[in-house]
């Protein structure tokens, strides 16, 4: 009797295969989800990121209405999707790793507040699980960001410009060892900013859940509406990180002019463009941010549903 008491079971091995079987599965479905959700977030906002980026990076007074008009002047239509290929292959990892993290992140709470199905988790708890995700994506952010924003601030065509497309960016950027450039930014932005991003959207859906309505019974139409809350208040956030991270992206590659760290580089855009500087293309970014997070969480809900 003793020495069985030093082998587990056949029942319990059997236990333990299938909540590693279960656990794999539902791990699959968030990268899934996340991955079709990511590339509608890509297909939506291109445009109003282009708007963006040229705006922060831009030494003079341009406006939204300016870059739109001169954009389309002298680069045509198809320039609203310049740099478009880097995020669109990388959207799938970052937006599963943000996604996949937040979810695994809140299955750890659930288990650690005593895995109450009907218990939600508190506010500090749904922060924590966004900033997690939010740190993670960053690492792959980065790199994807600014392959993006160098594509999208060259202007000329890409037989005549430096970089002849996006993976011809990023071996160059690689190259150089400067790939990863604006990587402290970065984080700064997706840490507090998916905080912020996954509390607000987890506050207002368990706010329809204690009202007795089911998560997947939740109408698209608020989902939707709760993902563009989610992102305004993730940029109302963070924006003058994003500026920080568009400045450094977007210098000389060899000996940068506003500087090498955070802290250098928002002195020297305080200083030669003053404080307004640190909102420049937010009002572009607020639209894009309310149809493209609004498409972001309608798709990854509706992708778990069918998944489920």
């Amino acid at each position: 009797m003793a020495m069985s008491e030093d082998f587990t079971t056949p029942q319990v091995v059997d236990d333990i295969e299938d909540k590693r079987a279960h656990s794999f599965r539902r791990t699959a479905k968030d990268i899934l989800a996340g991955t079709i959700s990511g590339v509608a977030q890509v297909l939506v906002g291109q445009p109003f990121d282009i708007t963006k980026v040229r705006l922060q990076t831009s030494q003079g007074d341009s406006t939204a209405y300016q870059v739109i008009k001169n954009l389309i002047k002298d680069e045509g239509l198809f320039a609203f999707y310049k740099g478009t290929w880097a995020p669109l292959l990388g959207i799938g990892a970052c937006v599963s790793c943000q996604f996949g993290c937040n979810e695994a992140m809140k299955r750890y709470f659930h288990v650690r507040n005593g895995n109450n199905p009907n218990q939600g988790l508190s506010l500090p708890q749904y922060y924590a699980c966004g900033a997690v995700s939010g740190a993670a994506n960053a690492f792959l952010a980065t790199p994807i960001e600014h392959v993006r924003i160098r594509m999208q601030i060259q202007t000329k065509s890409l037989n005549a410009g430096e970089f002849s497309g996006s993976f011809d960016c990023f071996k160059k950027l690689l190259k150089r060892g400067v790939l990863m450039r604006g990587l402290t930014a970065t984080m700064l932005r997706t840490s507090h900013g998916f905080g912020i991003y996954f509390l607000t959207y987890e506050a207002l859906t368990n706010r329809q859940i204690s009202k007795g309505i089911k998560r997947e019974d939740i109408p698209t139409w608020k989902v939707c509406g709760f993902g563009a809350i989610s992102g305004a208040f993730f940029w109302a956030m963070t924006y003058p990180f994003d500026v920080i991270k568009s400045v450094m992206q977007a210098d000389k590659l060899h000996l940068p002019v506003h500087g090498t760290n955070v802290v250098q580089v928002a002195k020297a855009i305080y200083r030669t463009r003053g404080a307004s500087a640190f909102l420049k293309g937010f009002a572009p970014t607020m639209f894009r941010s309310l149809p493209v997070n609004g498409a972001t969480f309608a798709t990854f809900e509706m992708a778990m549903r069918v998944l489920a």
